[in-house]
């Protein structure tokens, strides 16, 4: 059993590391793809810094203004963007627009994406590990069973020899 428990342990290691450079190139394809249809464009603000609450309910609230930029050149947009807290009526921001000019978010960084690729391999360690343990502790259970049950059958025929008492049945000097 240990010997099991250990190769999947390395087959573990070996799974967690395959599947977060998988996860790592992947990211890395998906960011280059993501950029090649997404631009940075400078946008004017055209009016005052609000906020909005933030994407998951314990996150801060984040700071937002109505902006207008050219994108294709000739064609205007106006929308309400996430901006630096701090940013007033008329200071230019950069924003990454879509190939329509709409406001997008940005292509994922090498820390969102380093970041996934551990959290795949890191899960997928940790899974095959916890199943690995499951299934060793499943099989020590079955084990232990087997070997309590063999145990008091050989129990029930020698302890009444060796503690002398009759076994059921048994008359005075049937030995």
């Amino acid at each position: 059993m240990r010997a099991a428990f250990a190769l999947t342990c390395l087959l573990a290691v070996i799974a967690g590391f395959a599947l977060g450079r998988a996860a790592w190139t992947d990211g890395h394809r998906t960011a280059e793809n993501i950029a090649r249809h997404r631009h940075t464009v400078t946008a004017t603000t055209i009016g005052d810094t609000g906020y909005r609450a933030g994407l998951q309910p314990s996150s801060r609230p984040v700071s937002v203004v109505t902006a207008t930029w050219h994108y294709p050149s000739q064609r205007s947009h106006t929308e309400t963007i996430p901006v630096p807290a701090g940013t007033r009526n008329g200071d230019t921001v950069r924003v990454w627009v879509d190939e329509n000019g709409s406001a997008a978010a940005a292509p994922p960084g090498q820390a969102d994406i380093a970041l996934n690729a551990v959290g795949i391999g890191t899960g997928a360690l940790a899974g095959i590990v916890l199943v690995g343990s499951a299934v060793v502790a499943v099989r020590l259970r079955i084990v232990d069973a087997r070997s309590a049950r063999d145990w008091e059958s050989e129990w029930a025929g020698i302890e009444p020899l060796w503690s002398g008492r009759l076994r059921p049945g048994q008359g005075a000097g049937d030995d």
